[in-house]
């Protein structure tokens, strides 16, 4: 019995002791590996872990379009520069409104009645639940976007983090229920214009809606804004990057290209474009006409990658 009851408490003392030792280790140890949890989170936040943070940088006006006769030519117009779609430095930021860049209307961009067009962007929604404007020319002496006469590249939430984009067009609004976007991850969105056979098609990403038929003229002929500037329409929250104004309705194909490209693309069908502005650090219009953006509560940041994966 005596034998037993040694054994026993030989035993008994081995496991209080390795209970206590595991106990003293978790002390000693769990708050070093709790803040080494914590910082890896914070850095893998941060996309400290993303490959595209190691990925080379275009630096701001890398690549451009040279016109050798002047602005508004197309004699011997091409591109200069780092050109190959290298991911972008910086994109530009739009917070809460009024945040906008005012491009100013001139003879190169034309009004949304005088003929063809395509916008196309990249866009990053940070605001669930909300709905704005990303593109906008209103009508000429009119502060309020809600007027006849408006073109205006919005978002509308739908919920489930889901948004459409369309042009509004006083009572003939034109939504785009089909493709979806989707909050906090970069979309490719363009939409074309087509002013003889009066369609309109919208990109989201890889998916078209196909013309839109009927839809009627675009009288619009005021200042351009990146972003929106009133109560109705206000700014749609997010980061915005590579913003291209065509004098043409581009074709799928042509605008199926752009989006392959990815963020940082360069402009394609050059002799049809009319502003470009990659937001790569600053509002500079490279599309070789000159016309610069003119930025209101606009910021500029480099951690940007986030919900972006190369097409």
């Amino acid at each position: 019995m005596k034998a037993f009851r040694k054994g026993n408490s030989q035993r008994e003392f081995h496991q209080r002791f390795a209970s206590q030792s595991a106990m003293e280790y978790l002390m000693t140890y769990g708050w070093a590996i709790l803040i080494i949890a914590v910082v890896l989170a914070a850095l893998f936040e941060l996309g400290v872990f993303n490959p595209m943070t190691f990925a080379p940088k275009a630096p701001p006006g890398s690549c451009q379009v040279v016109r050798p006769e002047g602005a508004g030519t197309t004699d011997f117009i091409s591109l200069s520069g780092e050109c190959n779609g290298e991911l972008p430095q910086y994109v530009a930021r739009l917070g809460n409104s009024p945040a906008y860049i005012l491009i100013a209307k001139d003879q190169y961009i034309p009004s949304a009645g005088s003929g063809s067009r395509t916008i196309s962007l990249w866009f990053n929604s940070l605001a669930p639940g909300s709905s704005g404007t990303v593109f906008t020319q209103p009508r000429t002496g009119q502060p309020n976007l809600d007027v006849c006469g408006s073109f205006n590249l919005g978002a509308e939430d739908l919920g489930g983090n889901r948004i459409v984009f369309g042009l509004h067009k006083c009572t003939n609004d034109i939504w785009t229920y089909s493709p979806r976007a989707l909050y906090g991850v970069w979309n490719y969105v363009a939409v074309s214009y087509n002013n003889l056979s009066d369609t309109v098609t919208f990109y989201i990403n890889d998916n078209t809606t196909g013309p839109i038929t009927n839809i009627g003229m675009f009288p619009s002929n005021g200042n351009f804004t990146i972003g929106g500037w009133d109560d109705y329409w206000a700014t749609l929250s997010g980061y915005v990057s590579n913003v291209q104004i065509y004098n043409t309705a581009l074709s799928t194909n042509e605008i199926q290209a752009l989006y392959q490209e990815g963020i940082g693309g360069a402009p394609i069908n050059i002799q049809s474009l009319v502003a470009w502005y990659p937001l790569n650090g600053n509002a500079n219009d490279y599309s070789g006409n000159n016309n610069n953006g003119v930025p209101t509560n606009v910021t500029y940041t480099s951690n940007w990658y986030s919900g972006y994966s190369a097409p």
